[in-house]
């Protein structure tokens, strides 16, 4: 029935191989996107650490416990609004301070030089959109 051993696997190969012709080509790598539970814990444990406080004390104030802060801080743990709240709160920030700094974070790590401009750009309709980490700010 079959042509191979028991205990041997049959391998059937998805992608075709290397072409006979020339070495096989570096494998493309784009940079990963950060995941944003990561930046958001980055962005509580440097505003806990600029205030030089405990873990145990931002989580008491908090009021949700040491070891899930940590987690929260470390980017093990995708944390509710709520809790974000409670410990940007604990922090004297609020969510939207806690989540702005979060997206400039964000666009630190992963705004690269862009050959193509933007539509914005383009148009002129933003004038000097470098001079704000990249954002556009409109009232």
């Amino acid at each position: 029935m079959t042509d191979h051993a028991p205990n041997e696997a049959r391998v059937i190969a998805l992608r075709p191989g290397p072409a006979a012709s020339g070495p096989p080509a570096p494998p493309a790598t784009a940079p990963r996107e950060p995941l944003w539970r990561h930046l958001v814990g980055d962005v509580l444990r440097k505003e806990r650490q600029a205030q030089e406080r405990t873990l145990k004390d931002v989580a008491d104030a908090a009021r949700i416990s040491m070891p899930y802060l940590s987690e929260v801080e470390r980017g093990r743990k995708e944390a509710s609004s709520e809790v974000l709240a409670a410990a940007a709160g604990a922090l004297g920030l609020g969510l939207g301070d806690l989540l702005a700094r979060t997206h400039a974070e964000l666009v630190r790590v992963t705004s690269r030089p862009s050959a193509v401009p933007s539509r914005s750009m383009r148009n002129g309709s933003v004038r000097n959109g470098a001079a704000h980490g990249g954002l556009c700010l409109a009232a």
